[in-house]
């Protein structure tokens, strides 16, 4: 079995996620001050551990003999692109196909499965995303008829407040139909309920990139 290559993902990615994710001004959540009692979960996000398998669907990248990431939010589409994501341990290339190398950046896209501990991604099966056939689902908060009543207004302001601030990793984040979807890395229940508790229920809708099978 050959040596794992590693990667190490370009700095500027980072400020790539602010730039797609920000807004201008800071938010006050509808109806409050904008302070919650979720303030004091500082840590909120940073290592919520998966109990079982999840799943997720992203760019996997790596440079040299760096860790490889597996890149659930953003990619600047550059050749080769460039992202940031959370580390996958035991990668092997020689396992998996549809990769491609520009340089020393080797890359390519999968639904993968395996265990997440919080920091790292122990992969236990991969695929290739153009092979991938997920199960269909759409959300409820889409649904025209389901719309929140929160204006687009204060859901930019809330979308700023999330970017720059919120404790816990928010991978891009989008205001629609009256809500205001965040994508996160993974979910226990937790970083929901802060959101709920901080801005009011029904206004910002958590939706993580990692999902618990069965």
């Amino acid at each position: 079995m050959t040596q794992p290559r590693r990667a190490l993902i370009t700095l500027a990615a980072s400020a790539l996620l602010v730039l797609l994710a920000g807004c201008a001004t800071p938010p006050v959540a509808p109806g409050s001050s904008g302070a919650g009692d979720a303030s004091d979960t500082s840590d909120i996000g940073a290592t919520i551990a998966a109990p079982g398998e999840v799943t997720g669907q992203g760019l996997v990248i790596q440079t040299g003999d760096a860790p490889a990431q597996f890149c659930l939010g953003p990619v600047a589409e550059s050749a080769p692109p460039q992202c940031s994501g959370i580390e996958l341990a035991d990668w092997n290339w020689d396992s998996v196909e549809g990769d491609e190398t520009a340089g020393d950046v080797t890359y390519g896209s999968y639904a993968l499965t395996g265990t997440w501990d919080g920091s790292v991604f122990t992969p236990t099966s991969a695929m290739m995303l153009a092979l991938y056939d997920p199960m269909p689902f759409v959300d409820p908060l889409l649904d025209p008829e389901n719309a929140g009543d929160t204006s687009d207004a204060d859901l930019t302001r809330i979308q700023t407040e999330i970017t720059e601030s919120a404790p816990f990793v928010a991978l891009e984040s989008y205001p629609q139909n009256g809500y205001l979807f965040v994508r996160v890395i993974y979910d226990d229940g937790s970083i929901q309920t802060w959101a709920d508790q901080k801005y009011l229920p029904d206004v910002v809708a958590i939706r993580p990139a990692l999902v618990d099978v069965g």
